[in-house]
């Protein structure tokens, strides 16, 4: 049985050693899986803006949902991931298959024990915690009592996507990255879903959305256990007392919960604020946010998934240099894509959410506002991107506690910038600015902290590398300002016609954007890892 483990765990590693021969290619491989979710994640959004809009049950839905998501970047991809996967990359490194299932079903036992106790305690007192999460709701009895029924019906996702997330980490860890970077695409195909087949026979249609999110939870957590089972690492809660990994695990995680979610907390305090503004804030901030998370969450999580356990590995083997050079290139890849989508979000707001939402449950109204919340999130970008790949330069050497002291500086930047921003009347605007800056914050201390330590060194061809940037991103802006024309006018054409239109100003400007790096001399060879 022994050899049988040692056979399939080097028959792994083999496996590992393949990924670990291209970056570029991982990251590839998760950004066009996650791709596939992340449109499917927009079709999600239309459905939701045009059957929904902005009614006072999409406010009920956004903010209940956003308490399990929030509390998700905590227990699972968030700190969680930040602190199993260096141990656990340790396990594989050094010890073999029968010792790394054994982790795996301690912290299976841990972390789902705590969160069945956590979930059975919200579902009780849900009427008790949903007042000060959700205070603006309060003087609408019928908004506030719908809120809190569909949190009763959300929160379980939190157990079931947080043992998704461990199973995903595995995964991540022996190289199987296209399985983890599909599976959410399972939510969206349950939200579409229960939109279309659930809501028309329901009392209350937004609340298909609520049964939607935990039927996909249940899927999700499913969909990767097979998986696992072939690589015989399938996870089984065995209480193990004072597990030396579990420990470990838990001392780097009560940092991390909160140094990596800095920028989740900062988006739920913009959400809880907004449900004290006027009706529809809390779905203009979803709106423009999910616009935000399409190339974060395609491109710039997707390097960071790959990132992690590379950083991790080459930690545990004292390749600091490759270290650096690993951080370096992944800066390089999150600006070349942070830059380009930046603006584009930016120069093309109104177009995208006219093409995407306008209709007669998302007006003009609707879409002035989401696009002025749009420009503020998209602004932060660059620092959303860079927080994603910066945080393991920590985690992979895991150092917890500079994160959070650096995340307690961010998080205190947007309060107060929340507050500033509120009483002069910016609305919920000024609460999507106020997270952007404090993201930079939170981006460029991180970056300091990784120079002052010395894993972090600028390699050759920065400045370069700069003005090819620069060159090509003002060739973009200049084609989608000399092409979208007035948005006004996008309000009166066909659903066809806007597609269409808005299709040329995407692929126009990326062909733009990437054929001004190739004349100024960026080649594949500078890029790929």
């Amino acid at each position: 049985m022994k050899e049988n483990q040692e056979t399939t765990a080097q028959g792994q590693d083999k496996a590992v050693a393949g990924t670990e021969g291209g970056l570029l290619r991982a990251s590839g491989i998760t950004g066009s899986m996650t791709m596939v979710s992340r449109v499917l994640g927009l079709v999600r959004d239309v459905t939701i803006a045009r059957i929904f809009g902005t009614s006072d049950g999409a406010d009920a839905f956004f903010l209940a949902n956003k308490i399990p998501n929030f509390m998700r970047r905590l227990f699972a991809e968030g700190a969680f991931n930040q602190a199993f996967v260096p141990v656990l990359s340790e396990y594989r490194s050094q010890q073999g298959l029968a010792d790394v299932q054994r982790l795996i079903n301690a912290v299976t036992a841990s972390l789902g024990g705590f969160l069945l106790l956590l979930t059975g305690i919200v579902i009780i007192a849900a009427p008790v915690i949903a007042v000060p999460l959700a205070y603006g709701f309060t003087d609408e009895p019928p908004k506030f009592e719908l809120f809190v029924q569909m949190l009763r019906i959300t929160f379980p996702y939190l157990l079931l996507i947080s043992m998704t997330a461990l199973c995903s980490a595995v995964l991540n860890c022996y190289g199987r990255f296209a399985v983890p970077a599909i599976t959410p695409a399972l939510l969206n195909v349950s939200l579409i879903g229960c939109s279309f087949l659930l809501a028309p026979y329901m009392a209350v249609p937004e609340l298909a959305l609520a049964w939607g999110v935990l039927l996909a939870g249940v899927a999700q957590l499913f969909f990767q256990l097979p998986f696992l089972a072939r690589m015989q690492l399938l996870p089984k809660p065995v209480f193990a007392k004072q597990h030396e990994g579990v420990e470990r695990i838990k001392r780097l995680m009560v940092p991390a919960l909160f140094g990596v979610s800095v920028s989740q907390i900062n988006l739920l305090l913009d959400t809880l604020i907004a449900s004290l503004l006027v009706t529809g804030s809390v779905s203009w901030l979803y709106y423009s946010d999910r616009l935000m998370e399409l190339p974060l969450g395609t491109f710039g999580i997707a390097i960071a998934i790959v990132v992690l356990p590379s950083l991790s590995r080459k930690h545990a083997e004292s390749s600091m240099h490759e270290f650096s050079e690993t951080l370096d290139w992944a800066l390089r890849m999150v600006m070349l894509i942070a830059i380009p989508a930046s603006l584009g979000l930016v120069l093309i707001a109104e177009p995208l959410l006219v093409t995407l939402f306008h209709g007669d449950t998302f007006t003009t109204d609707d879409v002035v506002k989401s696009a002025g919340s749009l420009r503020a999130y998209s602004l932060g970008l660059l620092a959303f991107m860079a927080i994603k790949i910066f945080a393991p330069g920590y985690y992979a050497r895991q150092d917890t506690h500079t994160p959070v002291r650096i995340g307690i500086i961010a998080m205190t930047t947007n309060m107060v910038l929340n507050i500033v921003f509120f009483l002069n009347g910016f609305a919920h605007v000024g609460l999507a600015l106020a997270t952007s800056i404090a993201a930079f914050v939170n981006a460029g201390l991180l970056l300091w902290g990784l120079l002052r330590d010395d894993v972090f060194h600028w390699q050759a061809g920065w400045v370069k590398f700069l003005l090819q940037l620069l060159l090509a991103g003002a060739s973009m802006a200049i084609f989608l300002l000399w092409i979208a024309g007035g948005w006004e006018q996008w309000t009166g054409w066909t659903v066809m016609e806007q597609v269409l239109r808005l299709g040329v100003l995407v692929a126009g400007s990326i062909a733009i954007y990437v054929a001004s790096l190739w004349l100024t001399g960026l080649r594949w060879r500078h890029v790929y890892r």
